[in-house]
């Protein structure tokens, strides 16, 4: 093994595209003369020292492949001073001189903590909610847009077959933007989201009955999962309008399946990027997406900012989604 190793691990939901990044880095740290440690399961691996050394043909033919091949997993463990202090000495028995942290805003905190620790880390985002305030854009949010649309296509379908009420349920915990672009791209007439407020009777059936009055018969309500109620949504709009309503929540489907090509472009030019801080010897960053290019940013200054919901675009749906 190398005297200069560097590590790469996934934390927190997986996401299509991490492979591409795992691949990326991998490729690029060995180009730069880095030994590249693969760690399993994320910050937990860490602590167990369950890591083994990548090479080239590692990562052979993953950047189709979604998921992550290093897997991944939460670590209450990490999340305590002892625990990174444990991590900390784990990599200097590795002479590990950096890691690489795909994930999202609670990798981020413990790629802080490891660095404060010693151990400098690069943040990547990964997560199909693009809920990383600092970043544009997250790997695997275009991918699971696609997956959502071409779900709600099939509904669609069936919906108009049967002149029905559709209630889907996408994910988005905390953030809507998954919601809000497959609602626009899906012709939704009413989008829930976590960021705007909404009313039962306004939001929903006033619009169901403007649009049948047009002669529509069949609707997409679009759902977030931090609204959540979806059943219970799809049942009071059949109970007040007599239109058969079905509930779907896609639930991880949307965070399956082989990335498309923005996840696998991005993921590749953010996991450079990573390995290039690193060679410069910095630590306590995160890539990011900025104007549309990729660059990097202080993790705590990252961490504090605050997410913009995109109020602009959720108006041109209440406009057009009628």
């Amino acid at each position: 093994m190398s005297a200069k190793s560097i590590a790469v691990l996934t934390s927190g939901g997986d996401a299509p595209g991490m492979n591409a990044a795992i691949r990326a880095v991998v490729r690029s740290g060995i180009s730069k003369g880095f030994s590249v440690l693969g760690v399993r399961r994320g910050y937990n691996g860490l602590l167990n020292g369950d890591v083994y050394e990548m090479n080239l043909r590692s990562v052979s033919d993953i950047i189709g492949r979604g998921g992550t091949i290093l897997y991944t997993a939460r670590s209450p463990e990490f999340n305590a001073p002892e625990g990174v202090k444990k991590a900390a000495e784990v990599c200097s028995r590795l002479n590990v001189v950096g890691v690489v942290v795909i994930g999202g805003d609670g990798s981020f905190r413990g790629a802080r903590d490891l660095t404060n620790a010693g151990v400098p880390c690069i943040g990547i985002p990964g997560t199909i909610d693009n809920d990383i305030a600092s970043s544009e854009y997250t790997i695997g949010f275009d991918t699971a847009m696609n997956t959502a649309v071409d779900m709600i296509d099939r509904i669609r379908d069936t919906a108009e077959s049967h002149d029905r009420c559709s209630v889907v349920e996408v994910m988005g915990r905390h953030c809507g933007d998954l919601a809000l672009q497959v609602g626009v791209a899906t012709g939704a007439i009413s989008i829930l989201v976590p960021e705007m407020p909404w009313d039962f009777q306004t939001d929903i059936i006033d619009r169901i009955r403007l649009a049948q009055k047009t002669g529509k018969r069949h609707f997409i309500i679009m759902v977030a999962e931090g609204v959540g109620g979806t059943n219970e949504i799809a049942n009071r709009i059949q109970k007040e309008t007599g239109i058969e309503t079905r509930a779907t929540i896609l639930g991880h489907v949307q965070r399956g399946g082989s990335p498309n090509l923005r996840d696998r472009v991005v993921a590749s030019e953010m996991g450079y990027h990573a390995v290039t801080l690193l060679e410069e010897g910095q630590g306590n960053r995160v890539v990011v997406v900025r104007g549309g290019k990729v660059v990097d940013l202080d993790i705590t200054e990252a961490l504090n900012m605050k997410r913009t919901f995109n109020k602009a675009l959720y108006d041109v749906a209440l406009s057009i989604s009628i």
